[in-house]
């Protein structure tokens, strides 16, 4: 017998049916209350308490500090795959053989040419634009240059799709980076792994050789993984409703993308430089800024500590981590601003206020770490995370029109006011 929760208005009882997820997550289905009632509903701002899907991509457990995709631990996917076996993962469901990572892998390569006249667009942006705004951008205009629907009932059609946003993103990252560092813009090399190209796109000078360096392409191989995706977030969910109304994978995307620059989302690891650099220019005590942080009374706060799903330590911390502690010993940067952070999280840890209230170093915080120490801009931050987050993007949509879910299309609760005449405009 399948079990109900009963709700009770006015001595009215009315039933709904329970759904429990293969983690025994429960839900209230409430799809037919309006109906049901006649016209009451529920509120809950931030949808901090409504699940807007079933999804079968990523499960989340913030008390117990779970991340894991499509069933496999973020932790084992960190240490034994690469992004590009993750990405098919999310997409596809299930890890690769090596004969479709392969495929995979070379299809992507031959999408990995964009149309000259995607350059014309990024020449009309000013130096000083967000490199956000500018890959959102490109990212909407690539709908133009591929103007034909997908069938997404066709697995050919889908995979096809798959492997042209694949192949060009990661050209508009580094075009995006490179209009804002000055350097003119290029393309990859074939001969590459993925993320070997990501790095030789970005960072290639057009007057020496490029040379790769492991500990880099493991770290952001890493952090690519971290990122890839996170479930229903504040992004994610902006690119399933957008995509709910049938609107086509590029621009989902690109308000995907969107979604992604606000502060309180991806642009927390962009903040996290921002604080250190303020506390650099005050003269650099950690001890006085953490104090400060403890003060309730303070409006400084300390970004990059804590999160908002996870009530633990963030599981993708504690591997990025070690990855961030390599790439500052590899490089052997000698930056005051570096050299706080480090003194942060080393305080943060040992620390009982913090501990107390696991306020513990966030992935938003050692990314940060990672992206200044590699050279990137800090503008750039955020544009590292979206492509990180791309294969989820990608699966989310995905799964949504195959499940032909319904267009998104929230109530809300009025408080404006009641009916009103109209008065002319000489009796205002």
């Amino acid at each position: 017998m399948s079990k109900t929760a009963t709700l009770e208005i006015d001595g009215q009882k009315y039933e709904f049916p329970l759904i429990t997820g293969t983690e025994n997550e429960v839900a209230i289905d409430v799809k037919t209350l309006r109906g049901a009632t006649g016209g009451i509903t529920t509120i809950d701002p931030g949808y901090k308490n409504t699940g807007s899907c079933e999804s079968g991509i990523t499960f989340l457990n913030g008390e117990e500090g779970i991340l894991r995709y499509r069933g496999y631990a973020i932790e084992d996917l960190a240490e034994k795959a690469d992004f590009l076996e993750v990405a098919y993962l999310l997409i596809f469901g299930e890890l690769p053989n090596k004969e479709q990572l392969d495929k995979f892998h070379a299809d992507i390569k031959e999408e990995s040419v964009v149309d000259d006249d995607i350059k014309k667009i990024l020449d009309a942006f000013p130096k000083a634009a967000h490199p956000m705004g500018v890959l959102s951008s490109l990212t909407s205009a690539l709908t133009a240059f591929n103007p034909s629907s997908v069938n997404v009932d066709s697995e050919e059609d889908m995979y096809k799709t798959v492997v042209k946003i694949m192949g060009k993103f990661p050209v508009l990252v580094a075009w995006t980076m490179r209009k804002k560092s000055g350097l003119p813009l290029n393309y990859g090399d074939n001969s590459l792994g993925y993320v070997e190209n990501i790095l030789k796109m970005m960072f290639e000078k057009p007057n020496e050789e490029y040379k790769q360096n492991e500990i880099l392409v493991n770290a952001l191989d890493k952090l690519l993984i971290l990122h890839a995706d996170h479930e229903q977030n504040c992004s994610t969910s902006t690119v399933r409703i957008v995509g709910s109304s049938h609107a086509g994978l590029f621009a989902s995307l690109s308000s995907g993308i969107s979604a992604l620059w606000g502060p309180l989302h991806g642009g927390a690891n962009q903040a996290v430089l921002e604080m250190l650099e303020a506390i650099k220019e005050d003269g650099g005590d950690t001890k006085k800024f953490m104090a400060k942080a403890k003060d309730k009374a303070d409006p400084f706060r300390l970004m990059g500590f804590g999160h908002r799903v996870y009530k633990n330590f963030d599981p993708r911390a504690k591997i990025i981590k070690v990855a961030a502690d390599e790439v500052l010993g590899d490089l052997g940067i000698e930056d005051p601003v570096l050299d706080i952070a480090k003194g942060l999280a080393s305080e943060a840890l040992s620390d009982e206020y913090f501990v107390k209230r696991k306020l513990y170093p966030n992935v938003d915080f050692y990314s940060g770490i990672i992206y200044r120490a590699m050279g990137i801009p800090v503008e750039m931050f955020t544009v590292m995370f979206a492509l990180g987050r791309l294969p989820g993007w990608i699966a989310q949509w995905k799964e949504m029109r195959a499940r032909k879910e319904p267009i998104g299309r929230p109530r809300q609760v009025y408080i404006g006011e009641n009916y009103r005449a109209f008065k002319a405009l000489d009796k205002r």
